[in-house]
């Protein structure tokens, strides 16, 4: 009877994390150095999803790991900066604005949807006990 909401409860959180790793994404559009200082920009992180069962076999989605996207690095021509390298490029994260900001909205819905669909199942598992009862 409850399976519709863990089902519910699962794809909530892995939209959460989907919309935290696109969140990610948006902050660090212009890191162009690691954590150790070294001119490596940011690779964008793509969430993959996967179909799973709980500890009781209800289905449900959870994000089954965290990617590296292998897009090259965009070059953009700025010979005045300081990561410049001898042809004035600078590399910047492989990250598109527009891309990020469509995946975004996408998750965004998908958890409303989810929301929805919780509520949806609170009010008939309510109106079937009052039927029992």
């Amino acid at each position: 009877m409850f399976d519709a909401l863990d089902i519910g409860a699962s794809a909530l959180s892995a939209q959460r994390t989907r919309m935290d790793t696109i969140a990610s994404n948006v902050a660090n559009i212009g890191t162009t150095h690691d954590d150790n200082g070294l001119p490596n920009p940011f690779r964008r992180r793509i969430a993959l999803l996967q179909a799973r069962a709980n500890d009781r076999g209800a289905p449900g989605v959870s994000v089954s790991k965290i990617v590296q996207d292998p897009a090259p690095f965009r070059q953009v021509y700025e010979p005045g900066h300081p990561d410049a390298n001898a042809q004035g490029y600078v590399r910047y994260p492989n990250i598109d604005l527009a891309m990020e900001m469509v995946n975004m909205m996408e998750a965004s819905r998908a958890y409303e949807a989810n929301v929805t669909m919780m509520e949806t199942s609170k009010a008939m598992i309510s109106s079937a006990l009052r039927l029992i009862a």
